[in-house]
């Protein structure tokens, strides 16, 4: 089996996360205690990808870690409905808190936290079989999903350098912002995820807000409503790797074909179909209205304009009965509608996968992950608010306090730049363009010997 440890670190990671866990063990017959209740086979076929068997052989145990540096999220999740699902060894938490500081959790409250943490991963990866990866989902604007998160990643990089790995990114939106020093964190962060997953699926806040108050006509959404949209979207992405189907992506699959250069590999996802409930009877679901709506920059899960920018490749996961020659035709007629919005350097850069088994109480579901040049927008954002406190140096004594250095700082801010700016190259970049230019700036690169 292909195993997936999954890591959640944080308040926010962990409340993504456990909703993540409710709903697959819902799709999977598994009930809060682990016990399964299911009716199909097909939900057994590929259970181990996340869930560990129990000795006595009718309990799955997720193979998930929890993270935090403070007791209080973890004991809501115990307390919680699937409190009962999770391995009680598999809590690792400190007792003081990040306070929002980025510094707290990677280096100082974050370094005597990881080893314990890294122990109960190498517990879960060593009995694997054949472990294909980690998905860590956290938040980039506070201090323990952004700082003690990356940290995790980077120990991850080191000791496992030939698995995916792959994260579920909240990043900061320009209109919801839970703390000030959100630029600081995200761009210290970002800093990292470039150099260290293999991709990562932006998700935003303000996205989730606006799916909610527009096209749900939800009057005052609660989190609870933006982390089910989340876990939708997570559900939807690692289905391939969940439920057997035509066309199966494991998450490697998904980075040959999602990441054209190692560094651009920041994804937007998007769901659909996403109705208000009152209209939902109102509405027919075809292939042809997944695939309309998929495309809709409405249905993104991060704020940027996909139209702003140019979708280098797209995934598309259909589930439920849908045809695949009709799941193909409507690809194509979409792709033919928006041509300027691919670019022509990649032909046939759209990749479908197919699934039976359709989400709880939907005929059929579509989840797109597109990697689009529009996605710098959210980059450019962080970076001109982190310039804007940068050139004063505030906040700045609570970094430096945690024995950080100002380099360090510079360092993640050109590094955020030069992200935009490939962004940016390839979105300009032309089949006519010649490449004459680009190999002489390779050759600039490296000289002849």
């Amino acid at each position: 089996m292909r195993e997936i440890v999954h890591l959640q670190a944080g308040q926010c990671g962990n409340q993504i996360g456990s909703k993540f866990w409710e709903i697959i063990s819902d799709e999977h017959g598994i009930d809060p205690t682990g016990v399964y209740r299911g009716n199909s086979d097909l939900q057994l076929d590929r259970i181990q990808v996340y869930y560990n068997e129990a000795a006595d052989g009718n309990r799955y145990v997720p193979r998930a870690v929890l993270v935090d540096l403070e007791p209080g999220t973890m004991d809501s999740i115990r307390g919680s409905s699937h409190g009962r699902l999770f391995r009680p060894d598999n809590y690792v938490f400190g007792q003081s808190g990040a306070g929002n500081n980025w510094a707290k959790g990677h280096y100082t409250e974050g370094a005597e936290l990881i080893d314990a943490v890294m122990d109960v991963v190498r517990k879960e990866a060593e009995p694997c079989d054949c472990l294909q990866g980690f998905q860590l989902t956290h938040s980039l604007g506070g201090g323990t999903g952004s700082g003690l998160g990356t940290l995790l990643l980077s120990k991850l990089r080191e000791e496992y350098p030939d698995r995916i790995v792959n994260t579920f990114s909240v990043t900061p939106s320009p209109k919801v912002s839970d703390t000030v020093v959100e630029p600081y964190n995200a761009t210290l962060s970002v800093h990292q995820l470039v150099e260290n997953t293999d991709e990562t699926f932006c998700i935003d806040n303000e996205a989730l807000y606006d799916i909610c108050f527009r096209t749900l006509r939800l009057a005052t959404p609660t989190y609870g409503d933006l982390n089910h949209l989340v876990s939708l979207t997570m559900s939807g992405v690692t289905t391939c790797l969940r439920f057997p189907g035509q066309l199966n992506a494991d998450l490697r699959k998904l980075a040959v074909n999602m990441v054209p250069f190692p560094r651009l590999h920041f994804f937007m996802p998007g769901f659909a179909p996403l109705t208000a409930r009152n209209s939902q009877e109102y509405r027919a679901l075809t292939v042809a209205e997944l695939t309309q709506q998929m495309f809709s920059p409405v249905n993104m899960m991060a704020a940027c304009d996909p139209r702003r920018g140019r979708y280098l490749t797209v995934a598309a996961i259909f589930r439920g009965r849908v045809s695949t020659k009709e799941v193909e035709e409507q690809m194509i007629s979409a792709q033919d509608k928006n041509s300027s919005y691919f670019v022509e350097w990649i032909p046939n850069n759209v990749k479908v996968a197919v699934c039976d088994v359709p989400p709880r109480g939907l005929k059929m579901a579509a989840t797109f992950v597109g990697n689009s040049t529009a996605i710098q927008e959210i980059f450019k954002r962080i970076s001109e608010q982190f310039t804007l406190m940068f050139r004063r140096k505030a906040f700045l004594h609570w970094y430096t306090g945690e024995g950080m250095d100002e380099m360090e700082f510079t360092e993640a801010e050109s590094n955020m730049n030069d992200l935009v700016s490939e962004y940016q190259q390839y979105e300009e970049v032309g089949v006519e363009d010649d490449f004459d230019e680009q190999e002489e700036a390779q050759e600039e690169e490296y000289p002849e010997e």
